[in-house]
C-alpha cells in the first residue's frame, strides 16, 4: 500500500490542523494506522493509532485530549485532528500502516509502510 501524507502548514499556536493519510494499493480497512511525528535534532516519536480490528485508538500522552486519530475507509484516508496546537507541536508528521501489527508494536513505528511526511509549524 502507498500513503500520501497532506494537511500540515503554518498554524498559530491555538490553532488547529487536520492532517490526512490517503491510502491506495491496499484493502485500506484491513490496516491499522499510525501517526508520528519527528521535530527538529530530536527522534521520531508516536502520536496516536488507530487499530484496525475493532477500531481502539491510542494517544501519546503529549497530545491526548487535543488530537483525534480517525479513519474514513470509503475513502482510504486515515486523519488526524490536531486541535489546541502549540509550538511543541512543531515537527514533520508520518503515517504509517500495517495490515498485521500487533498491539506492542503500535506505539513504536514497527509499521511497514510508511508516507512521506507533512510539516507542521505552531508560532506562538
Amino acid at each position: 500500500v502507498q500513503l500520501q501524507a497532506s494537511g500540515g502548514g503554518l498554524v498559530q499556536a491555538g490553532g488547529s490542523l487536520r492532517l490526512s493519510c490517503a491510502a491506495s494499493g491496499g484493502s485500506f480497512r484491513r490496516y491499522s494506522v499510525g501517526w508520528f511525528r519527528q521535530a527538529p535534532g530530536k527522534e521520531r516519536e508516536f502520536v496516536a493509532a488507530l487499530r484496525a480490528s475493532g477500531g481502539s485508538t491510542y494517544y501519546a500522552d503529549s497530545v491526548k485530549g487535543r488530537f483525534t486519530i480517525s479513519r474514513d475507509n470509503a475513502k482510504s484516508t486515515a486523519y488526524l485532528q490536531m486541535n489546541n496546537l502549540g509550538p511543541e507541536d512543531t515537527a514533520v508528521y508520518y503515517c504509517a500502516a500495517d495490515q498485521s501489527i500487533i498491539l506492542s508494536d503500535m506505539r513504536t513505528g514497527n509499521y511497514d509502510y510508511w508516507g512521506q511526511g507533512t510539516l507542521v509549524t505552531v508560532s506562538s
